[in-house]
Formats: structure tokens, sequence, C-alpha cells
């Protein structure tokens, strides 16, 4: 169909790049396939606007990009022919801020620690080492995944691996006007935003862009944040955890569960789509 346009919005870590390795080698024939047929590839995820960066300019994509659990939008300048409302301008980017700034929520934590039992341990207080020893990610991804604006990542450290630790936290949490979300390795202190808020956002202004067009967006993740992104999108695909099994917590019915873990998932669900 000539006038069909695909959007795909994808989350990043145990989706597109594998859990552990952090390598996306496994979706690289996808990749490579919607870059050939000029699909917009948008990046919608927990990761930071300097880590994305990294990858924007290793896969060399010129689309925009969604930060930090739908923190903010990203658009590279002059890339829609539509107007649109902007929060602001940086350096390459307009920008549609949705979340709270990253000091605020810092503060919202600090002042939760102080009312719980267990420990709570986030990116703010850990060095690049400590980030990367707990991550696995290299010292320059760590640094660059310290670089928070709109969300910050924490795990509950002694005493708070019990289901009645989680509610007091998120009772806390919702207690300061805010909310949180929970991925494949850590939770997340956030505002009002949300991956699907985002994504919501983003596929209007490209309907409106390719009004002639039949716009599709496709969206692909494996945990509970992705689900209100998959939610938003027309052709939701559900990716397998290390293990081999989808996230439990995920039951909506018109979600597609797609073999493959990870990047292999991601890979052989774009494949097809593209092929039929």
């Amino acid at each position: 169909m000539d006038n069909m346009k695909y959007i795909v919005f994808t989350d990043m870590d145990g989706t597109l790049i594998d859990h552990d390795t952090y390598s996306y080698e496994a979706a690289k024939p996808a990749l490579d396939a919607l870059k050939e047929q000029g699909i917009p590839l948008i990046f919608c995820t927990s990761k930071t606007r300097a880590e994305l960066e990294v990858y924007v300019k290793e896969l060399d994509i010129s689309h925009p990009f969604i930060s930090e659990n739908g923190g903010a939008i990203f658009i590279p300048h002059n890339y829609f022919d539509v107007e649109y409302a902007s929060s602001g301008i940086l350096s390459n980017y307009d920008v549609i801020e949705l979340g709270t700034g990253y000091d605020t929520l810092r503060k919202t934590l600090e002042d939760i620690r102080t009312s719980v039992d267990f420990e709570i341990i986030g990116f703010g207080d850990l060095d690049d080492v400590g980030v990367s020893e707990d991550t696995g990610l290299d010292i320059e991804s760590a640094r660059l995944a310290k670089i928070r604006e709109y969300d910050e990542a924490f795990r509950l450290g002694e005493g708070g691996d019990t289901p009645e630790a989680a509610k007091r936290l998120i009772e806390l949490i919702k207690s300061h006007g805010l909310s949180h979300t929970r991925g494949g390795r850590y939770w997340h202190i956030i505002g009002d935003n949300d991956k699907g808020k985002a994504v919501t956002i983003l596929s209007a202004i490209y309907r409106r862009q390719f009004a002639a067009d039949e716009v599709k967006t496709i969206g692909l993740g494996d945990s509970q944040n992705d689900l209100p992104m998959l939610q938003a999108v027309d052709i939701p695909l559900l990716v397998q955890k290390p293990g081999g099994q989808h996230d439990a917590s995920i039951t909506d019915a018109s979600i597609n569960k797609v073999k493959g873990i990870g990047p292999v998932g991601w890979n052989l669900a774009i494949l097809d789509i593209l092929s039929s």
C-alpha cells in the first residue's frame, strides 16, 4: 500500500538492546530494513538524552526521540513542516517537556527515604563507578546515565524486597503528587508523564505531517513501564524477557506477544510486519 506510513516506537533496554550485553546486533537486519524504507525509528525509553544521542549517532538516526519515560520529546529542528507547541529550543532540538525537573524528584526521594525503614539507592547517590558497577554499563555510559533531567532511577536495598515495602513506597510517591514506574532493572520516580502520553503527542504530529497517508504506529517493549506506550500505538508488540517468558504483569489481550528474547524478537517482529 503506497500511502501507508509506519512509525516505529521502541523501548531500549531488554527490547532493542540485549538485557545483559547492551548489544543491538541481533536486531541489525530489521534496523537496516527500516532505514532502507525510510521508516522513522523513535526511541522511547527510560534512558537519558545524553545516552540516546550516542545511539542516534551510532545508528545514524535523524528522527525525534523520547527520553526518561516520556519526560520530554526531542525533535530535530525543521524535521516537521507542520506547526506544534514546544516548550523551548535546545541546541539541535525543539523540546516538548512533559516531565518534572530532576531536582524536584531527587528532593522528594530524599524526603521519602526519611519515612521508610528500607534502603533506597538512586543514581544520584552513586558516582560514575557506582552506577557502572550497579548496571554493568561501562564508565562512559554510566556517566551519561547520570545526566538526568526528568526521571530518577533507583532500586530498593536492604529491607525493600517485600510487597509491603513496595506498597508503602508507592503511597509515599503519590502523596507527594508524583508518579512511578518500574522497568527491567529499576524503579523510577517521575512526574505526570509516561511513555504513552509522549507517543500520543508525537503520533498526532506525524499524522498531521502525513495528512494524505494512513499512519500506522508500531510499539515494541518488554516491561510494565512500556505498557502506556503499547496501549498508545496501533500495533503493540511485547518481546520476551531473558529466560524466554513475557512480562506476566502485562495482561492486556490486545498486545501481541512476540517470540524471541529482546532484540531477537524485535528483529523477527519488524521483519515480519515489513514483509507482510
